[in-house]
């Protein structure tokens, strides 16, 4: 996308429709320009009229008028400021939903292909560039133009003549603003790419700040903090010298030009061609001019920083889903709960290697089926393919004859709960993180759930009961209890399929215990799928898979499976000796 098709892009879809409030900041605008130049007009008439002809019934009119114009000046360029804030702020805020909507209806293989750091950085700091281009380079192109029309206008009617010379300096100072504009835009999404390297790596020292503490990595980490933070820092600093090196060249340039405009005044005031009111008149709307001049020649590089920003943003905003539904999907209606593996194959994009091949299973409905297998087999891509956190390479997955595919992901996803071992919590209290699968139940509804899980028997013993505060991901809570946290979401959600990673082997007896008595209330006169770690779950399921390698290589009873399957035999054999 270039540039040009990025600012019509941003103008279409996000300044658009504050027109009229960007149309009223350029009307202060316009008076912004007028007064600034009256001002330098009234120079003319102070010195001539007051100071050579002294005429003392304009002494409180003109030192009035000036008085005046300066007023409009200042509320002019406030109102007109924070007209054009109130438009930034809005139009950041319509970015920022319109990206936190596509990340959260995102691929899950999306959101994995790219560290989260680097989402908040696109959130934060390039929608902020934006917001600049859009307050900051309006405000100001309107503003310092229309000042500099009104400000030359000055000139020209003081003398033409040496209007001519000031002219000179604009495309002089814009020549030079135009390089470092381009210098500006490759720095800024330098930093803006460490910025979301540095969020990334911040929050996954964060994240496992026990990890670095047991393995006594403090001083190792802390010289990796400083190399990011370093990099981030000479980023910063060549922005900063791109920024600030705009300044020499305008003062020298405006040096000039004010030399060589004293020099040539000199000489046409000596011929009687230019009076001395005419020439201070002249001097200030060029001392004037200075700003404006300076602020369109820099105006370049914001552009640039802003253009940066956005090409790192739309393309987020952008991003469809692989996972959408069809059309003409259609609601889908659980009967029994009977799912169908037919044909599947699966990998992921980022391997190479096929995940699943050819799966085929018959789980039946209202029933426990159980996946078993070795790590990485293949079991936990079977359950995330379910719900359509992936969508199948081939294949088609059913529930009772409706295929997956053709039904909504809303109506899908409502029917089913998932219980992973990666237990997930909110830093938000108990009843809210219970409430997160059912936001309209009542509180009799979330204690029941909590009952139900053995939940209630923790919580009853926090000072703040179901209000308290658990903390990030529940770090205030043991294993045991925020996976009992878990089943009660899942319990409130009473959905007819249940997924289950189940993960009870770093649980002392009791807590296993009742973790389990939970399962199996959850599990009761559902379907539901388990990728199971303990002997008892295997032994009370109606049907167990044995998945090797992304295939199916047996299926059937526990009993039936010791006499067919070498792999289910030594994988029993080995549950027998943990217990």
């Amino acid at each position: 996308m270039s540039n040009i098709e990025i600012l019509k892009r941003l103008y279409h879809n996000y300044t658009k429709k504050y027109l009229p409030k960007i149309l009223l900041s350029v009307f202060f605008t316009v008076l912004l320009a007028g007064s600034t130049s009256a001002v330098a007009y009234l120079l003319d008439p102070a010195i001539r009229l007051l100071f050579i002809e002294q005429k003392q019934s304009l002494i409180l009119v003109i030192p009035g008028a000036i008085v005046l114009a300066f007023t409009v000046k200042g509320a002019s360029l406030y109102l007109a400021r924070i007209i054009m804030i109130g438009v930034s702020e809005d139009v950041r805020r319509d970015i920022q939903v319109d990206m936190f909507s596509s990340l959260i209806n995102a691929d899950t293989r999306s959101i994995d292909n790219k560290h989260s750091g680097k989402f908040i950085t696109n959130l934060t700091n390039d929608v902020g560039m934006i917001t600049g281009l859009v307050s900051t380079v309006i405000l100001n192109l309107f503003k310092d133009s229309l000042t500099l029309i009104g400000l030359l206008s000055v000139m020209i009617y003081q003398n033409w003549k040496l209007s001519l010379i000031a002219i000179i300096m604009i495309p002089l100072a814009s020549y030079a603003a135009r390089s470092l504009g381009k210098r500006i835009g490759k720095v800024t999404t330098q930093q803006m790419n460490k910025a979301g390297t540095f969020n990334a790596y911040l929050i996954e020292i964060f994240k496992n700040h026990k990890l670095t503490k047991i393995f006594q990595k403090e001083t190792y980490e802390q010289k990796r903090a400083v190399e990011y933070i370093d990099d981030l820092k000479e980023s910063s600093k060549k922005i900063a010298a791109i920024f600030v090196r705009a300044s020499p060249i305008m003062e020298v340039l405006t040096g000039l030009m004010i030399a060589f405009l004293i020099f040539v005044s000199a000489k046409l005031i000596a011929k009687n061609e230019l009076e001395v009111s005419n020439f201070f008149s002249f001097l200030a709307a060029m001392m004037l001019a200075y700003q404006p001049v300076r602020s369109l020649a820099t105006l370049n590089i914001s552009i640039h920083q802003g253009l940066s920003g956005a090409k790192r943003v739309l393309p987020v905003i952008d991003d469809r889903p692989e996972v959408q539904e069809k059309e003409n999907a259609s609601e889908l209606q659980i009967l029994n709960g009977q799912i169908e593996f037919e044909n599947v194959n699966f990998k992921y994009s980022t391997k190479e290697t096929q995940i699943l091949n050819t799966i085929n299973l018959n789980i039946p409905g209202k029933k426990m089926t159980a996946l078993v297998g070795h790590s990485g087999a293949g079991k936990s891509t079977i359950l995330n393919l379910i719900p359509r956190f992936y969508n199948s390479d081939s294949g088609d997955i059913k529930i009772d004859d409706q295929s997956i595919y053709n039904s909504t992901i809303f109506s899908l996803r409502k029917n089913i709960s998932l219980v992973s071992q990666d237990t997930t919590l909110f830093d938000d209290t108990i009843k809210n993180n219970i409430a997160y699968a059912n936001s309209k139940a009542s509180n009799t509804e979330i204690e029941e759930a909590a009952k139900f899980s053995f939940a209630n028997e923790f919580i009853e013993k926090l000072p703040k009961k179901y209000d308290t505060i658990i903390g990030e991901n529940g770090v205030r809570l043991s294993g045991g209890e925020k996976q009992r946290l878990s089943i009660a979401r899942a319990i409130l959600k009473k959905s007819p399929i249940i997924l289950l990673d189940e993960a009870t082997s770093s649980l002392d007896a009791e807590t296993e215990s009742k973790i389990q008595k939970a399962i199996n209330f959850l599990t009761q006169g559902r379907t539901t799928i388990v990728i199971a770690h303990r002997l008892s779950t295997i032994l009370n399921s109606d049907k167990i898979y044995v998945i090797n390698k992304g295939s199916v290589i047996g299926e059937g009873k526990h009993d039936e499976l010791l006499n067919t399957s070498s792999v289910y035999k030594n994988f029993y054999e080995k549950q027998i000796k943990k217990t």
